[in-house]
């Protein structure tokens, strides 16, 4: 997930040099959702491990 997030970044960065101004908003809008929702599971998961143990 955190891949798929850095490649709309390069994506929104790409259009962002070429102009592209409406693609770029909605590539890096989506970048920033997939961060933030990795993020999120990572937490999550790290509170688990703790958990357990």
């Amino acid at each position: 997930m955190l891949y798929y997030a850095l490649v709309f970044f390069i994506i929104a960065i790409i259009a962002a040099v070429f102009g592209f101004g409406g693609i770029a908003a909605g590539a890096a809008g989506i970048a920033k959702i997939l961060f933030f929702l990795f993020l999120v599971i990572f937490i999550v998961t790290l509170l688990m491990g703790v958990v357990r143990r």
